[in-house]
């Protein structure tokens, strides 16, 4: 397992560079032989997902991530309570060296490895790929449904000395001898739940495939690695953009930290948690010249005008080993922090002799030579965007923009490793201010005339509306700085920020027909010194919503009962334990004051609803609402825009429900014991319904029969 109390593979502390013995070659080396040993290679399309804060992500087990899924592109999640926001698209990784002798004793000038899930068995062999958490997760039950069951492969080893909620520990082996472990490290803490620490330690192993046999025992020399991160932030977003903004074509990047080595010394606080000299990269969605309007921050034009890209992604660089010998962190490294085209490269991956031209510009590339001259180590944005105001103009690659990072090069005997250590995050404006800023913004759109004054985040005022939306976003810039520092903060400190309490082990929420009833067991932390009790939230409609606290409840606590929902509503809840904030005081971590435990360990993702008791006549039944109107479908069912309500209906029926000219469309086998049914307006083959009257039938096992006619209205 991977301990987190000061013990990892034999060494004093954590694997803080600072702070680690010159032996720790060796040790890696020694351990990933006993590893190697011991476990069997690892299929290269295995995943690992983490879902305890409010950044979610998958980590794959060849080392590096493609978001795509054959759907949509998956990944980097955030905000994580909502729908659609994904924001990854890809991480492009390479290795190289130069004057390699391979396996076969083939020598290349220059050598180079594309981390992608077609060179598995070629170049890369993923050795390991495991999540250890923290705590078992908690078992949350609906109506007596596991919610939870679907993620319980999430979790491999439970360790509780460590310190993050969870951590990916992944290995894999090249055909370079280099093996990369890869360990990312997720924490539920409120204050820095949106973003993972990623450290790579690169080994010189002389392990070429997946078996313990030691092919290479030269020096690596020269060695180098680079990454060309893309994102499109978000996917929501995306589409209302269009134009290919799904894959990031129109992402803007920055960069901040040129000034790096005259602040490397520096620590950050809460008197000053936003800085701009952290060496960091990050992204967001810029405009499409097809669009007539100004599509910053992805205001849906079609309907409340809410922003869907209120999103910045990026990386902040926390620490680079000098070399194998000097374990202090290098503020000159990396040797590149800027922007590439997205999809402009050499290729290489092959390991033929043919490869060897793109293997040299390769190795030019990760040097910090731009391939075909698409890239640059100044900040994009700023540079391009006067004359250029849509970002895939100045390259012309379809593929978008990457930040380009590029680190090295380090000389590697047998045995001896260098370690990086990132950050990798998402912030941005809340979801309450999308919607207040960009229902704001879409009023002035459907009225020329309206020249406000549009509120500034400063104070002051403006009569242009898409300056008023535009400062409102680009606000974001400071939200992922302050996200930046954050996780800086907690790799100074070792990792060892301020822990709220753990979540209850177990959360209930029952069904009832005046109620709606929770329990949990006890969170672990109660008897800890400084535990204050549990906080219940409650979103209605749909789970993807804001939730608002209906309940403060002392510790000791075990069960509450919800009296104030009303019938035909659906029903979502999430549990927190917190503390008093006497554990969180000196600010060093992140503001002081209580801390809770992570929401996403006890949100529901099914709904509760008060279920009327069985009618005991058929004469009882009710549809509501009847006559449904499309335009009051806010005012129906929040949430639930095309839902309709039998009511007061037999224990046990079947309900069939027919056009006016008795065509049957849909058939519900009621068998709930409640007086309570629901219909969300989509036929047996899953079309919404047009506007008409249409007839339901119920009928008990029995034979009794009743029959109410209803009008639809679109």
């Amino acid at each position: 397992m991977v301990a987190m109390n000061g013990r990892r593979e034999g060494a004093e502390s954590l694997r803080r560079a600072t702070r680690i013995a010159a032996s720790v070659g060796f040790q890696l080396l020694c351990a990933w032989v006993l590893v190697s040993q011991v476990q069997a290679q690892v299929a290269g399309t295995e995943k690992r997902y983490v879902r305890v804060g409010s950044l979610q992500s998958r980590f794959s087990a060849y080392g590096s991530e493609r978001a795509w899924n054959n759907s949509y592109y998956e990944g980097m999640i955030w905000p994580a309570d909502y729908q659609k926001q994904d924001n990854a698209v890809i991480q492009r990784q390479w290795i190289a060296c130069e004057d390699f002798t391979d396996a076969k004793g083939r020598h290349w000038s220059k050598y180079g490895i594309y981390f992608a899930a077609d060179y598995v068995d070629i170049s890369l062999f993923p050795m390991v790929l495991k999540q250890t958490a923290k705590f078992d997760p908690p078992h949350v039950y609906v109506d007596g449904t596991d919610v939870t069951a679907p993620y319980r492969g999430d979790v491999d080893e439970i360790d509780p000395q460590q310190i993050p909620d969870r951590v990916i520990t992944n290995v894999v082996n090249t055909s370079m001898g280099l093996t990369i472990t890869r360990r990312v490290y997720a924490f539920s803490q409120q204050y820095h739940d949106n973003y993972f620490i990623r450290e790579y330690t690169l080994t010189n192993t002389g392990n070429v495939d997946y078996d313990p046999e030691i092919e290479l025992g030269a020096t690596l020399k020269g060695v180098r690695i680079s990454w060309g991160v893309r994102y499109s932030v978000c996917r929501e977003g995306g589409e209302k953009i269009g134009d290919g903004q799904v894959w990031g074509k129109h992402t803007w990047v920055s960069k901040r930290g040129e000034d790096y080595p005259a602040h490397a010394g520096e620590r950050i606080t809460e008197q000053n948690p936003i800085v701009n000299w952290l060496r960091c990269g990050f992204a967001w969605a810029g405009q499409s010249v097809r669009n007539s309007f100004d599509n910053i921050g992805a205001p849906d034009v079609s309907k409340d005008g809410r922003l869907c890209s209120p999103q910045f992604a990026g990386i902040v660089v926390l620490h680079v080993d000098k070399s194998p010998k000097d374990r202090s962190d290098d503020p000159y490294q990396p040797v590149v922090l800027g922007w590439h085209a997205g999809d402009t490269y050499p290729s290489v991956g092959n390991l033929q002799p043919t490869d060897e031209p793109n293997m040299i510009l390769l190795y030019e590339m990760l040097s910090g030579k731009p391939y075909l001259g698409l890239g640059g180590n100044e900040r994009f944005f700023e540079k391009y965007s006067a004359s250029n105001p849509d970002p895939v103009t100045v390259h012309n690659d379809g593929g978008g923009t990457n930040i380009w990072i590029c680190y090295g090069p380090w000389d590697l005997e047998p045995g001896e490793s260098v370690t990086i250590v990132e950050a990798e995050g998402v912030a941005g404006i809340n979801r309450q201010l999308c919607e207040r800023i960009g229902r704001r913004w879409k009023q002035a759109y459907d009225n020329p005339n309206d020249k406000g004054p549009f509120v500034l985040p400063d104070g002051s005022t403006t009569d242009n509306k898409d300056v008023y939306k535009n400062a409102w976003v680009y606000t974001g810039i400071d939200s992922i700085l302050q996200t930046f520092g954050r996780a800086k903060r907690n790799y100074d400190l070792g990792y060892r920020i301020p822990q709220p309490p753990l979540p209850p082990p177990v959360f209930e929420v029952r069904s009832g027909g005046d109620r709606i009833m929770l329990s949990w067991a006890p969170s672990p932390s109660e008897s800890e010194p400084g535990f204050a009790g549990y906080k219940i939230f409650r979103a209605v409609g749909k789970p993807d919503t804001v939730y608002e606290q209906i309940a403060d409840l002392p510790k000791g606590t075990r069960y509450y009962e919800d009296l104030t929902p009303v019938r035909g509503f659906s029903y979502y809840y999430y549990l927190v334990a917190y503390n008093d904030g006497s554990n969180n005081t000196t600010g060093e971590a992140n503001p002081p004051g209580p801390l809770h435990s992570g929401r996403f360990y006890t949100r529901t993702t099914e709904p509760a609803y008060l279920r009327r008791a069985a009618g005991t006549s058929l004469s009882q039944i009710r549809v509501v609402p009847n006559p449904y109107h499309i335009g009051a479908r806010d005012l129906q069912y929040p949430g639930e825009p095309d839902k309709i309500m039998f009511l007061d209906i037999p224990p046990r029926c079947t309900i069939k429900i027919f056009t006016e000219r008795g065509d049957l469309i849909y058939t519900i086998e009621h068998t709930d014991g409640s007086g309570d049914e629901e219909w969300n307006s989509v036929t047996s083959s899953r079309q919404v319904v047009v506007s008409g009257v249409y007839i339901a039938v119920f009928e008990t096992p029995e034979g009794e029969k009743a029959v109410r006619k209803f009008v639809i209205i679109r």
